[in-house]
């Protein structure tokens, strides 16, 4: 079973920077599409951005050009570095693959003050 670990979270000022972790257990890590997911309460997980199993990003047109999203296939591990955060950001944020394929992990909170 593949278990998802996100890390990370915390307070931050507006304008300050964060940077995700999500450690992916479990073979095929590699030639999956990833993607971070946030969700606020109330509204349904919002799809952030996504690596390709050869790099190739996407990203939401809200966080375009302050967050940037990369994986390293040896360590299993997606990142989402987060600049100039704004205080809409503020949401629990996960890792999966873009379908969703795998069990949703715990997600680790980000708050943006402002």
């Amino acid at each position: 079973q593949v278990h998802l670990v996100e890390s990370g979270g915390g307070l931050v000022m507006a304008g300050g920077s964060l940077r995700l972790s999500c450690a992916v257990s479990g073979s095929l890590f590699g030639i999956r599409t990833m993607a971070w997911y946030r969700q606020t309460p109330g509204k349904q997980r919002e799809l952030v951005a996504s690596i390709t199993s050869g790099g190739i990003t996407n990203y939401v047109d809200s966080v375009k050009g302050r967050f940037t999203i990369s994986r390293d296939n040896a360590e299993n591990t997606v990142y989402l570095q987060m600049n100039g955060l704004k205080p809409e950001d503020t949401a629990v944020y996960y890792c999966n693959t873009k379908t969703g394929f795998y069990t949703w992990g715990q997600g680790t909170q980000v708050t943006v003050s402002s």
